[in-house]
Protein backbone atom coordinates (compact mmCIF):
# COMPACT_ATOMS: atom_id res chain seq x y z
CA UNK A 1 0.00 0.00 0.00
CA UNK A 2 1.31 3.44 -0.89
CA UNK A 3 1.54 6.27 1.59
CA UNK A 4 0.39 9.71 0.52
CA UNK A 5 1.37 12.89 2.32
CA UNK A 6 -1.08 15.79 2.41
CA UNK A 7 -0.65 19.39 3.53
CA UNK A 8 -3.26 21.04 5.66
CA UNK A 9 -5.29 23.91 4.24
CA UNK A 10 -4.89 27.41 5.64
CA UNK A 11 -7.44 28.81 8.07
CA UNK A 12 -8.79 32.22 7.20
CA UNK A 13 -9.12 35.07 9.67
CA UNK A 14 -11.47 37.99 10.01
CA UNK A 15 -12.12 40.74 12.54
CA UNK A 16 -15.51 41.20 14.18
CA UNK A 17 -16.59 44.14 16.35
CA UNK A 18 -19.71 44.26 18.45
CA UNK A 19 -22.23 46.72 16.95
CA UNK A 20 -22.54 50.18 18.56
CA UNK A 21 -25.87 49.48 20.23
CA UNK A 22 -24.21 46.68 22.24
CA UNK A 23 -21.29 48.82 23.33
CA UNK A 24 -20.95 50.61 26.62
CA UNK A 25 -18.01 52.34 28.18
CA UNK A 26 -15.69 50.15 30.20
CA UNK A 27 -15.48 51.37 33.74
CA UNK A 28 -12.11 52.87 34.65
CA UNK A 29 -12.56 51.60 38.19
CA UNK A 30 -11.81 47.97 37.27
CA UNK A 31 -9.28 46.48 39.57
CA UNK A 32 -7.65 44.34 36.87
CA UNK A 33 -8.23 41.11 38.78
CA UNK A 34 -9.37 37.84 37.23
CA UNK A 35 -11.50 35.04 38.63
CA UNK A 36 -11.01 31.50 37.31
CA UNK A 37 -13.91 29.13 37.91
CA UNK A 38 -12.22 25.76 38.29
CA UNK A 39 -13.18 22.10 38.37
CA UNK A 40 -11.46 19.61 40.63
CA UNK A 41 -11.40 15.86 41.06
CA UNK A 42 -9.75 13.60 43.62
CA UNK A 43 -7.97 16.49 45.31
CA UNK A 44 -6.44 18.03 42.18
CA UNK A 45 -7.40 20.70 39.67
CA UNK A 46 -8.61 19.31 36.34
CA UNK A 47 -6.34 19.86 33.36
CA UNK A 48 -8.93 21.98 31.53
CA UNK A 49 -9.04 24.37 34.48
CA UNK A 50 -5.24 24.55 34.50
CA UNK A 51 -5.51 25.76 30.91
CA UNK A 52 -8.00 28.40 32.07
CA UNK A 53 -5.41 29.50 34.65
CA UNK A 54 -2.80 29.77 31.91
CA UNK A 55 -5.17 31.90 29.86
CA UNK A 56 -5.81 34.16 32.85
CA UNK A 57 -2.06 34.54 33.42
CA UNK A 58 -1.59 35.50 29.77
CA UNK A 59 -3.79 38.59 30.06
CA UNK A 60 -1.45 41.53 29.40
CA UNK A 61 -2.28 43.55 32.53
CA UNK A 62 0.89 43.13 34.59
CA UNK A 63 -0.79 44.43 37.76
CA UNK A 64 -3.66 41.96 37.62
CA UNK A 65 -4.13 39.18 40.14
CA UNK A 66 -5.72 35.77 39.60
CA UNK A 67 -8.16 34.23 42.06
CA UNK A 68 -9.27 30.62 41.79
CA UNK A 69 -12.78 29.61 42.82
CA UNK A 70 -13.35 26.03 43.98
CA UNK A 71 -16.66 24.67 45.23
CA UNK A 72 -17.94 21.37 46.49
CA UNK A 73 -17.92 19.46 49.75
CA UNK A 74 -15.74 17.00 51.58
CA UNK A 75 -11.99 16.56 52.12
CA UNK A 76 -11.13 16.45 48.40
CA UNK A 77 -12.25 20.08 48.03
CA UNK A 78 -9.82 21.34 50.67
CA UNK A 79 -7.10 19.05 49.38
CA UNK A 80 -7.49 20.57 45.91
CA UNK A 81 -7.43 24.07 47.36
CA UNK A 82 -4.24 23.40 49.32
CA UNK A 83 -2.59 21.81 46.31
CA UNK A 84 -3.53 24.74 44.05
CA UNK A 85 -2.34 27.33 46.56
CA UNK A 86 1.10 25.79 46.86
CA UNK A 87 1.82 24.55 43.37
CA UNK A 88 0.42 26.98 40.82
CA UNK A 89 2.39 30.24 40.59
CA UNK A 90 -0.28 32.21 38.72
CA UNK A 91 -2.74 31.99 41.64
CA UNK A 92 -2.72 34.80 44.20
CA UNK A 93 -5.82 33.66 46.12
CA UNK A 94 -7.94 30.53 46.39
CA UNK A 95 -11.62 30.95 47.23
CA UNK A 96 -13.38 27.90 48.65
CA UNK A 97 -17.17 27.44 48.78
CA UNK A 98 -17.90 24.41 50.93
CA UNK A 99 -21.52 23.35 50.69
CA UNK A 100 -23.61 20.33 49.71
CA UNK A 101 -25.25 22.62 47.14
CA UNK A 102 -22.10 22.32 45.00
CA UNK A 103 -21.53 18.62 45.46
CA UNK A 104 -22.91 18.02 41.97
CA UNK A 105 -22.25 20.17 38.87
CA UNK A 106 -25.66 21.82 38.56
CA UNK A 107 -25.50 25.06 36.64
CA UNK A 108 -28.04 27.06 38.67
CA UNK A 109 -26.32 27.03 42.09
CA UNK A 110 -22.89 27.38 40.50
CA UNK A 111 -23.94 30.43 38.45
CA UNK A 112 -25.45 32.00 41.58
CA UNK A 113 -22.25 31.32 43.49
CA UNK A 114 -20.03 32.99 40.90
CA UNK A 115 -22.47 35.89 40.73
CA UNK A 116 -22.19 36.28 44.51
CA UNK A 117 -18.38 36.18 44.38
CA UNK A 118 -18.34 38.73 41.54
CA UNK A 119 -20.51 41.15 43.51
CA UNK A 120 -17.97 41.05 46.34
CA UNK A 121 -14.79 40.92 44.29
CA UNK A 122 -15.62 43.16 41.30
CA UNK A 123 -13.41 41.16 38.94
CA UNK A 124 -12.63 42.50 35.50
CA UNK A 125 -12.53 39.02 33.93
CA UNK A 126 -14.19 35.70 34.77
CA UNK A 127 -12.72 32.70 32.96
CA UNK A 128 -13.62 29.01 32.75
CA UNK A 129 -12.69 26.17 30.45
CA UNK A 130 -14.98 25.53 27.51
CA UNK A 131 -15.86 22.10 28.91
CA UNK A 132 -19.36 20.75 29.41
CA UNK A 133 -19.22 22.32 32.89
CA UNK A 134 -18.11 25.73 31.62
CA UNK A 135 -20.59 25.71 28.74
CA UNK A 136 -23.33 24.99 31.25
CA UNK A 137 -22.47 27.53 33.94
CA UNK A 138 -21.00 30.56 32.18
CA UNK A 139 -23.96 31.48 29.93
CA UNK A 140 -26.23 31.44 32.98
CA UNK A 141 -23.75 33.61 34.84
CA UNK A 142 -23.63 36.03 31.90
CA UNK A 143 -27.43 36.29 31.99
CA UNK A 144 -27.36 37.06 35.72
CA UNK A 145 -24.75 39.79 35.13
CA UNK A 146 -26.47 41.05 31.96
CA UNK A 147 -23.31 40.82 29.83
CA UNK A 148 -22.41 38.98 26.64
CA UNK A 149 -19.87 36.14 27.05
CA UNK A 150 -17.04 35.47 24.62
CA UNK A 151 -16.94 31.72 24.11
CA UNK A 152 -14.40 29.19 22.82
CA UNK A 153 -11.48 31.62 22.96
CA UNK A 154 -8.33 30.25 21.30
CA UNK A 155 -6.11 33.32 21.55
CA UNK A 156 -5.73 36.48 23.65
CA UNK A 157 -4.44 39.61 21.91
CA UNK A 158 -5.02 42.03 24.77
CA UNK A 159 -7.29 42.30 27.78
CA UNK A 160 -10.38 42.86 25.61
CA UNK A 161 -9.42 41.41 22.22
CA UNK A 162 -9.75 37.69 21.66
CA UNK A 163 -9.58 35.13 18.87
CA UNK A 164 -12.24 32.46 18.51
CA UNK A 165 -13.20 29.97 15.78
CA UNK A 166 -16.32 30.34 13.67
CA UNK A 167 -17.92 28.26 10.92
CA UNK A 168 -16.95 24.99 12.62
CA UNK A 169 -13.33 26.07 12.90
CA UNK A 170 -12.89 26.97 9.24
CA UNK A 171 -12.30 30.63 10.06
CA UNK A 172 -10.97 32.59 13.03
CA UNK A 173 -12.64 35.81 14.17
CA UNK A 174 -10.93 38.51 16.21
CA UNK A 175 -13.48 39.91 18.66
CA UNK A 176 -13.04 43.07 20.72
CA UNK A 177 -15.20 43.12 23.84
CA UNK A 178 -16.55 46.59 24.57
CA UNK A 179 -19.33 45.66 26.95
CA UNK A 180 -19.78 46.22 30.66
CA UNK A 181 -17.63 44.60 33.32
CA UNK A 182 -16.91 41.76 33.86
CA UNK A 183 -15.62 40.22 30.65
CA UNK A 184 -16.74 36.57 30.72
CA UNK A 185 -14.65 34.08 28.75
CA UNK A 186 -14.68 30.37 28.12
CA UNK A 187 -11.39 29.16 26.68
CA UNK A 188 -10.62 26.18 24.51
CA UNK A 189 -8.17 24.23 26.65
CA UNK A 190 -6.35 22.73 23.67
CA UNK A 191 -5.23 26.24 22.69
CA UNK A 192 -3.61 26.82 26.09
CA UNK A 193 -1.59 23.65 26.70
CA UNK A 194 -0.21 23.29 30.20
CA UNK A 195 3.45 22.37 30.59
CA UNK A 196 5.01 20.94 33.74
CA UNK A 197 6.89 24.20 34.20
CA UNK A 198 3.63 26.11 34.62
CA UNK A 199 2.55 23.90 37.52
CA UNK A 200 5.84 23.58 39.39
CA UNK A 201 5.82 24.18 43.12
CA UNK A 202 6.31 27.73 44.33
CA UNK A 203 7.80 29.01 47.56
CA UNK A 204 5.06 31.53 48.42
CA UNK A 205 1.74 29.86 49.11
CA UNK A 206 -1.39 31.67 47.97
CA UNK A 207 -3.96 32.56 50.59
CA UNK A 208 -7.02 30.36 51.01
CA UNK A 209 -10.30 32.04 51.95
CA UNK A 210 -13.73 30.61 52.67
CA UNK A 211 -16.60 32.15 50.72
CA UNK A 212 -19.29 33.49 53.04
CA UNK A 213 -22.43 31.62 52.01
CA UNK A 214 -24.72 33.11 54.67
CA UNK A 215 -26.62 35.08 52.01
CA UNK A 216 -26.53 32.32 49.41
CA UNK A 217 -30.01 31.14 48.46
CA UNK A 218 -30.02 27.62 47.04
CA UNK A 219 -32.70 27.26 44.39
CA UNK A 220 -33.00 23.87 42.73
CA UNK A 221 -36.52 24.26 41.36
CA UNK A 222 -35.32 24.26 37.75
CA UNK A 223 -33.02 21.25 37.91
CA UNK A 224 -31.96 18.45 40.20
CA UNK A 225 -29.15 15.94 40.12
CA UNK A 226 -30.31 12.41 39.32
CA UNK A 227 -27.21 10.29 38.72
CA UNK A 228 -23.83 10.18 37.09
CA UNK A 229 -22.23 7.27 35.27
CA UNK A 230 -18.73 6.84 33.91
CA UNK A 231 -16.98 4.25 31.80
CA UNK A 232 -14.74 1.72 33.48
CA UNK A 233 -11.69 2.55 31.40
CA UNK A 234 -8.03 2.39 32.33
CA UNK A 235 -6.91 4.45 29.34
CA UNK A 236 -5.88 8.11 29.44
CA UNK A 237 -8.41 10.92 29.50
CA UNK A 238 -9.55 11.77 25.99
CA UNK A 239 -9.30 15.51 26.47
CA UNK A 240 -5.65 15.48 27.60
CA UNK A 241 -4.20 12.36 25.93
CA UNK A 242 -0.96 12.67 23.93
CA UNK A 243 -2.19 10.09 21.41
CA UNK A 244 -5.79 9.57 20.25
CA UNK A 245 -7.06 6.72 18.08
CA UNK A 246 -10.44 7.44 16.49
CA UNK A 247 -12.84 5.20 14.60
CA UNK A 248 -15.70 6.10 12.31
CA UNK A 249 -18.81 4.48 10.93
CA UNK A 250 -16.66 2.35 8.59
CA UNK A 251 -15.94 0.05 11.58
CA UNK A 252 -19.48 -1.26 10.93
CA UNK A 253 -20.23 -2.63 14.41
CA UNK A 254 -19.43 -2.35 18.11
CA UNK A 255 -17.64 -5.68 17.95
CA UNK A 256 -15.34 -4.53 15.15
CA UNK A 257 -14.77 -1.20 16.91
CA UNK A 258 -12.74 -3.22 19.42
CA UNK A 259 -9.94 -3.07 16.82
CA UNK A 260 -9.65 0.64 17.66
CA UNK A 261 -9.60 -0.13 21.38
CA UNK A 262 -6.94 -2.81 20.93
CA UNK A 263 -4.74 -0.44 18.94
CA UNK A 264 -5.22 2.33 21.48
CA UNK A 265 -4.23 -0.03 24.28
CA UNK A 266 -1.00 -0.95 22.52
CA UNK A 267 -0.18 2.71 21.93
CA UNK A 268 -1.20 3.86 25.40
CA UNK A 269 -3.69 6.12 23.65
CA UNK A 270 -7.22 7.37 24.28
CA UNK A 271 -10.12 6.13 22.18
CA UNK A 272 -12.25 8.55 20.19
CA UNK A 273 -15.18 8.23 17.81
CA UNK A 274 -17.12 10.21 15.24
CA UNK A 275 -20.74 11.16 15.80
CA UNK A 276 -21.79 8.60 13.19
CA UNK A 277 -20.08 5.83 15.18
CA UNK A 278 -21.69 7.04 18.41
CA UNK A 279 -25.15 7.33 16.84
CA UNK A 280 -24.77 3.82 15.45
CA UNK A 281 -24.20 2.55 18.99
CA UNK A 282 -20.62 1.38 18.52
CA UNK A 283 -19.39 3.30 21.61
CA UNK A 284 -20.68 5.61 24.34
CA UNK A 285 -21.26 9.26 23.49
CA UNK A 286 -18.56 10.47 25.90
CA UNK A 287 -16.02 9.36 23.28
CA UNK A 288 -17.45 11.61 20.57
CA UNK A 289 -15.01 14.10 19.06
CA UNK A 290 -16.26 17.07 17.09
CA UNK A 291 -18.29 20.24 17.16
CA UNK A 292 -20.92 18.67 19.42
CA UNK A 293 -18.44 16.43 21.24
CA UNK A 294 -15.00 16.88 22.74
CA UNK A 295 -12.24 19.10 21.38
CA UNK A 296 -8.85 17.41 21.30
CA UNK A 297 -5.36 18.44 20.20
CA UNK A 298 -3.04 15.49 20.87
CA UNK A 299 0.51 15.15 19.60
CA UNK A 300 -0.66 12.28 17.39
CA UNK A 301 -4.18 11.75 16.05
CA UNK A 302 -4.94 8.49 14.23
CA UNK A 303 -8.20 8.38 12.27
CA UNK A 304 -9.51 5.08 10.88
CA UNK A 305 -12.57 5.05 8.68
CA UNK A 306 -13.24 8.72 9.40
CA UNK A 307 -14.62 10.57 6.39
CA UNK A 308 -13.77 14.01 7.76
CA UNK A 309 -17.10 15.79 8.07
CA UNK A 310 -16.69 19.46 8.93
CA UNK A 311 -18.28 18.90 12.34
CA UNK A 312 -15.67 16.28 13.21
CA UNK A 313 -12.75 18.34 11.89
CA UNK A 314 -13.79 21.15 14.24
CA UNK A 315 -12.90 18.90 17.17
CA UNK A 316 -9.45 17.64 16.09
CA UNK A 317 -7.89 19.84 13.44
CA UNK A 318 -5.48 21.41 15.97
CA UNK A 319 -3.77 18.04 16.52
CA UNK A 320 -0.01 18.24 16.02
CA UNK A 321 0.25 15.27 13.61
CA UNK A 322 -2.80 13.77 11.91
CA UNK A 323 -2.68 10.33 10.29
CA UNK A 324 -5.72 9.16 8.33
CA UNK A 325 -6.58 5.74 6.92
CA UNK A 326 -9.55 5.54 4.57
CA UNK A 327 -10.37 3.50 1.49
CA UNK A 328 -11.78 6.60 -0.24
CA UNK A 329 -8.94 8.68 -1.72
CA UNK A 330 -11.28 11.69 -1.97
CA UNK A 331 -12.31 11.65 1.69
CA UNK A 332 -12.20 15.18 3.23
CA UNK A 333 -10.08 13.91 6.13
CA UNK A 334 -7.09 13.81 3.78
CA UNK A 335 -7.31 17.60 3.34
CA UNK A 336 -6.19 18.11 6.95
CA UNK A 337 -4.04 15.00 7.37
CA UNK A 338 -0.26 15.19 7.55
CA UNK A 339 -0.05 11.55 6.45
CA UNK A 340 -2.78 9.75 4.53
CA UNK A 341 -3.02 6.07 3.70
CA UNK A 342 -5.61 4.92 1.16
CA UNK A 343 -6.43 1.38 2.22
CA UNK A 344 -8.74 -1.02 4.03
CA UNK A 345 -8.65 -0.37 7.77
CA UNK A 346 -9.48 -4.02 8.43
CA UNK A 347 -6.13 -4.87 6.83
CA UNK A 348 -4.15 -1.91 8.18
CA UNK A 349 -5.07 -2.20 11.88
CA UNK A 350 -4.24 -5.94 12.21
CA UNK A 351 -0.87 -5.27 10.57
CA UNK A 352 -0.20 -2.47 13.04
CA UNK A 353 -1.19 -4.69 15.95
CA UNK A 354 1.31 -7.31 14.79
CA UNK A 355 4.14 -4.80 14.42
CA UNK A 356 3.62 -2.83 17.62
CA UNK A 357 5.06 -4.12 20.92
CA UNK A 358 2.86 -4.40 23.97
CA UNK A 359 2.59 -1.15 25.96
CA UNK A 360 4.40 -1.51 29.28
Amino acid sequence: MATRIFLRGAITKRTVLFPPFLRSSISSSRNGSTLVVAEHENGTIKSASLSALLAAASLPDKDSSVSLLLAGSGPSLHEAASHAASSHPSISQVLVADSEAFKNPLAEPWAKLVHLVQQRGDYSHIIAASSSFGKNVMPRLAALLDVSPVTDVTGISDSHTFVRPIYAGNALSTVRYTGASPCILTIRSTSFPVSQKSVDSKSDKASISQVDLSTFNEDLDKSRFVSQTSRDDEGPDLGSARVVVTGGRALKSAEKFKLIEDLAKKLGAAVGATRAAVDAGFVANDLQIGQTGKIVAPELYLAFGVSGAIQHLAGMRDSKVIVAVNNDADAPIFQVADYGLVGDLFEVIPELLKKLPEKK
